[in-house]
C-alpha cells in the first residue's frame, strides 16, 4: 500500500511500472512497422531484474498465449502495447515540436526508464532534466553508460521525490526559470493524489516563462468494479502461465473521484491548453485494438493534454 513518504528502486512499488512500460516500448521497436523507436528498452527491461512477468511482457508471442486462455484478456495486453507506442509517439512529437520552436529547456517529471534523452534528435545546446528517484535514475544511468550508450544532450539527472523540494533542486542542477521550457508529465498523475496533482501543476507553472509548454498524460478513471475485473483476468492469466505476480499496480495508484481535469485546471491557471483522448489518438495513428472490454468507456481512457504558458 502506499504511503506519503514511501520509496522504490526499478525492482519494487511504482519503480516495477518503469520496466512494464519499456517492455512496451521495446515490443514496438521491434514490430516490422515501429510507431516508435527505443532501441534502449530492452536493455532497461533484462537487466533489471523486477520479475519474470516483466521480462515476459517481451515475449513476441505472449498475446497469443493469452488468447489461448481468454480473449478479452489477450485484447486487453495487445491494447496496453499499442497504447504505450501510440502514448510515446504523441510526447515525442511534442519534444520535436518544442525544439524546432527554439526550446532548449526540457524537464521529464518521474522520468523512470524515459530514454529520450538518448534517442531523440536533440538541437545543440538543448538541457533535459530528469527528476525521480535517485536509485531509478542511478540504475538507467548507469545500465546505459556500461552498454556504452552516452545521451544525445545535456542530461541532468535531479534525484529527488516529487513530494519534496524538487523545484530546489531543480534550480540547483541550473534550471533557468527565465528559459521557455517544455515539461512532461508521462505516467505520473495517477500515482499522485488529487491534492498533490494541483501542488505539482502550481509549482510548474511558477517555474515556467512565458511560451513555455507542458504534455501531460492525464489519469484514467476506473470503477472499483471493473479494477476488481482487471485484476482476477490477469491473476488466472499469470497462475496458468506460471509467472509470478509481485506487485499489484491498481494498489498503487490512487483513485481520486474529485481528482481536477488537467486541461481545464490549466486554463484557469496562466496556461492555454487542449486536450485528446488516447482512443481516438490510437484510432488516429492506426493503433486501435478491436474487443478491448473498455472501448465503450472514454473515461477509461486517459488523455494527453498540451498547453502553452501565457
Amino acid at each position: 500500500m502506499r504511503t506519503h513518504d514511501d520509496t522504490w528502486d526499478i525492482r519494487t512499488s511504482v519503480g516495477t511500472t518503469a520496466v512494464m512500460v519499456a517492455a512496451a516500448r521495446a515490443v514496438e521497436t521491434d514490430r516490422p512497422d515501429p510507431l516508435i523507436r527505443d532501441p534502449y528498452a530492452k536493455l532497461l527491461v533484462t537487466n533489471a531484474g523486477a520479475g519474470v512477468i516483466w521480462e515476459a511482457m517481451l515475449d513476441q508471442s505472449m498475446v497469443a498465449k493469452v488468447e489461448a486462455i481468454d480473449t478479452d484478456t489477450a485484447a486487453i495486453v495487445q491494447h496496453m502495447r499499442s497504447y504505450q507506442a501510440v502514448r510515446t509517439n504523441f510526447f515525442d512529437t511534442f519534444f520535436n515540436n518544442a525544439v524546432a520552436d527554439g526550446v532548449r529547456q526540457i524537464v521529464i517529471l518521474a522520468s523512470g526508464l524515459d530514454s529520450r534523452a538518448y534517442r531523440l534528435d536533440w538541437p545543440v545546446g538543448t538541457t533535459v532534466y530528469e527528476i525521480d528517484q535517485p536509485k531509478v535514475l542511478a540504475y538507467k544511468s548507469t545500465t546505459l553508460a556500461k552498454n556504452g550508450v552516452t545521451p544525445a544532450a545535456d542530461r541532468r539527472e535531479v534525484p529527488i521525490d516529487l513530494r519534496q523540494d524538487w523545484p530546489g533542486a531543480l534550480c540547483a542542477a541550473g534550471f533557468d526559470p527565465a528559459a521557455r521550457t517544455a515539461w512532461l508529465a508521462e505516467g505520473l498523475l495517477m500515482y499522485l493524489p488529487a491534492d498533490a496533482q494541483d501542488r505539482l501543476f502550481t509549482q510548474v507553472g511558477e517555474l515556467s516563462a512565458t511560451g513555455s509548454r507542458i504534455a501531460v498524460e492525464t489519469s484514467p478513471l476506473h470503477g472499483e468494479e471493473r479494477r476488481q475485473e482487471m485484476r482476477e483476468r490477469f491473476k488466472r492469466v499469470a497462475d496458468v502461465l506460471g509467472l509470478e505476480q509481485t506487485v499489484d499496480v491498481q494498489e498503487l495508484i490512487y483513485h481520486d473521484q474529485d481528482r481536477a481535469v488537467v486541461a481545464d485546471w490549466l486554463n484557469g491557471h496562466g496556461w492555454r491548453a487542449a486536450a485528446q483522448n488516447a482512443r481516438d489518438e490510437m484510432r488516429r495513428v492506426g493503433r486501435w485494438i478491436d474487443g478491448v472490454p473498455m472501448a465503450d468507456d472514454k473515461e477509461a481512457f486517459a488523455e494527453f493534454v498540451t498547453a502553452e504558458r501565457l
